[in-house]
């Protein structure tokens, strides 16, 4: 995982540290092992890097023993993923592979209840849903830390599929049984489109013609897979199907763009984000119609630039050790004062709190 990814609410590290927390382990080593700053918990601003969160959920595998990190009714011993890949990898499409995988789990007294279903939408749309609620449902657990494991049980069995035929599946839709959490700008990011709350229950649907497709994984590559699953699957790339995500990724490599900084007067390197008319010059549409699709998402040109440098600031302070004067000028800002009010308005925390009180969790 590279600098610039979008970075995880904190709201999912709580949810992630609940089942831990349930079976009595002490959150502050784990935290450290992930290097998060425990007073990071505190505030609801806060995010952590996808290195950050990837580290924790690793340090929950092991402490809990357990797939599911102490969020379920029983322990998933570790290795239960690997076999469910396993039994799905000798199918010979994708459709028999998912409903293989779903019936391997449903074996599991406690396991998530995922199910597949056929011809939606007038027959053209195929739906995963998560029936019966969740198939992890611990007494304990808040309302919010059950959407939230709802959710990971969605992308990581939409990213599974993905995977297994060597394609990204574009959702047509995906829904979910709960009201929009704090976090809900994440969501359509992280699924590929507008998602919608409230729904009767949690699923998604997708092109049935999907199904079809050919099985192209073997073990060598389940290997490969399995040195990071299931945790990475959930933080993978974003899908950038909706034009917002396209804008972002046209932001995000500007930002990194080898030979891109300019030098400041003072010696810094200065990145230049394009403009709006650059990035719609790009993505073959006029300005207007640039402006009016991110108005018809929900979001706006300067917001996602916002969001763009948020992420890129978080994860410099995490992971790298660049000067903090040399990432505002990076990140555009013609003044340092104006990157720390930023910065804190983002995250609750300056950038040099931020960073100290990361950097003291390498242990």
């Amino acid at each position: 995982m590279g600098r610039g990814r979008r970075t995880v609410t904190v709201h999912h590290v709580r949810a992630a540290l609940r089942g831990a927390q349930r079976l009595g382990l002490d959150a502050v080593p784990l935290l450290q092992r992930a290097r998060i700053p425990p007073l990071l918990l505190t505030d609801d601003r806060a995010r952590v890097s996808p290195e950050q969160f990837a580290r924790l959920v690793r340090a929950l595998h092991r402490a809990t023993g357990d797939e599911f990190l102490g969020l379920g009714t029983i322990r998933s011993r570790p290795g239960t993923f690997a076999m469910m890949c396993y039994a799905s990898l000798g199918c010979p499409d994708l459709g028999t592979a998912v409903e293989r995988g779903a019936r391997f789990y449903r074996l599991f007294p406690g396991g998530p209840n995922l199910a597949l279903e056929r011809g939606a939408g007038h027959g053209r749309e195929a739906v995963l849903a998560l029936r019966g609620g969740l198939g992890p449902h611990a007494d304990g657990l808040t309302a919010a830390e059950h959407h939230i494991v709802a959710e990971w049980l969605m992308l990581i069995w939409h990213r599974l599929a993905g995977w297994l035929i060597g394609r990204r599946i574009p959702l047509l839709w995906a829904q979910f049984a709960y009201p929009p959490p704090p976090y809900a700008d994440d969501y359509e990011p992280l699924f590929g489109c507008p998602p919608r709350f409230g729904a009767p229950r949690t699923a998604a649907g997708f092109d049935r013609r999907w199904l079809t497709a050919p099985v192209v994984q073997d073990e060598s590559t389940l290997q490969t897979l399995l040195r990071h699953a299931p945790a990475g699957l959930l933080s993978r790339r974003a899908y950038g199907t909706t034009v917002a995500e396209q804008v972002r990724h046209a932001l995000t490599g500007a930002l990194r763009a080898r030979g891109g900084p300019a030098m400041s007067p003072r010696g810094r390197r200065t990145a230049r984000l394009p403009e709006l008319p650059e990035v719609a010059a790009r993505l073959a549409v006029s300005p207007a119609t640039l402006r009016r699709r991110l108005r018809e998402e929900g979001t706006s040109f300067q917001e996602l630039k916002d969001t763009v440098r948020r992420d890129e600031a978080v994860s410099s302070l995490a992971e790298g050790g660049e000067p903090i004067a040399d990432l505002a000028a990076r990140l555009g800002f013609s003044e340092d004062t104006a990157f720390h009010r930023a910065f804190r308005r983002w995250t609750g925390s300056t950038p040099g709190a931020y960073r100290h009180e990361t950097w003291s969790q390498r242990i």
